[in-house]
């Protein structure tokens, strides 16, 4: 199969597959989405996000921005906390004003990689799934040092709900990405505005770090991001990829949420 996921059900860890009824899981039940909890469709190495790289985007800043086209790619690290997977419920803390999404095409190693050339990298990738990286741009203090509170939040980082393997996407350059808040489309933009290409990343990144498989590229977001609030369903949706659905919900829904998906085993 060139799609797969990871679902929790009545305590156990599945690999499951598209079904018309929903997913399929690897011992042959078919359980609808709503049936199971979704985790990022495969197990995360280091998780390794850019910032600044859509044109566009850079653009939308430009006023906030010293940014030159001679500066390496801005990249930063988050923590496994971070991710969560497809139908997942993103806190929004009482404290924040601005929080938005970030639609991503993330990039999966599957070959080690090291001191990789940008014509053979695309060897060493798995497959790609998508990504809303939320940000709490009220503790941004510098756009080039995003510090772990805009951008390190625990379930702030949605992944799925499919891993795509890497054969079945012909060109990750020339995908349309969107964003939907509540059915309107509020973000849209094409993977080939990317300032800096996979390769180019993964040449960058391993001339001085290994990538190994299961590490992950978030690949930036386009412009176009809007402020969210409690209650707004978020759905960011790259073509050929899937569509990830999100939940943004205040402190009190969020811990009835963890409390529920406790008492039916998930694991996580």
């Amino acid at each position: 199969m060139t799609r797969l996921a990871r679902v929790a059900h009545a305590g156990a860890i599945h690999t499951a597959y598209p079904h018309a009824d929903g997913v399929q899981l690897a011992d042959g039940r078919v359980l609808a989405e709503t049936a199971v909890t979704w985790l990022p469709p495969f197990e995360p190495g280091t998780i390794i996000a850019l910032g600044l790289n859509y044109a566009d985007h850079v653009k939308e800043l430009a006023r906030e921005l010293t940014l030159s086209a001679k500066d390496e790619p801005l990249v930063f690290l988050k923590g496994p906390g971070t991710l969560l997977g497809h139908r997942g419920c993103t806190r929004r803390p009482a404290d924040v004003t601005f929080m938005h999404y970030e639609c991503e095409l993330a990039v999966v190693i599957g070959r080690p990689a090291r001191k990789v050339k940008a014509a053979r990298a695309l060897d060493h990738v798995a497959g790609y799934t998508v990504c809303n990286d939320y940000a709490f741009r009220d503790y941004l203090e510098n756009w080039y040092r995003p510090n772990l509170r805009v951008k390190n939040r625990d379930g702030a980082t949605a992944l799925g709900p499919w891993l795509v393997s890497a054969d079945e996407i012909v060109d990750p350059h020339a995908l349309e990405l969107a964003t939907y808040v509540n059915g309107q489309r509020l973000q849209q933009g094409n993977t080939s505005h990317m300032i800096n290409s996979i390769p180019a990343l993964i040449e960058y990144l391993s001339d001085f770090m290994t990538l190994l498989p299961g590490d992950v590229i978030l690949t930036g977001t386009p412009d176009g991001v809007v402020n969210v609030t409690s209650g707004d369903e978020v759905v960011c949706e790259i073509a050929g990829v899937g569509r990830l659905h999100n939940t943004v919900v205040d402190d009190d829904t969020f811990r009835l949420h963890e409390h529920r998906h406790s008492d039916k085993g998930a694991v996580a």
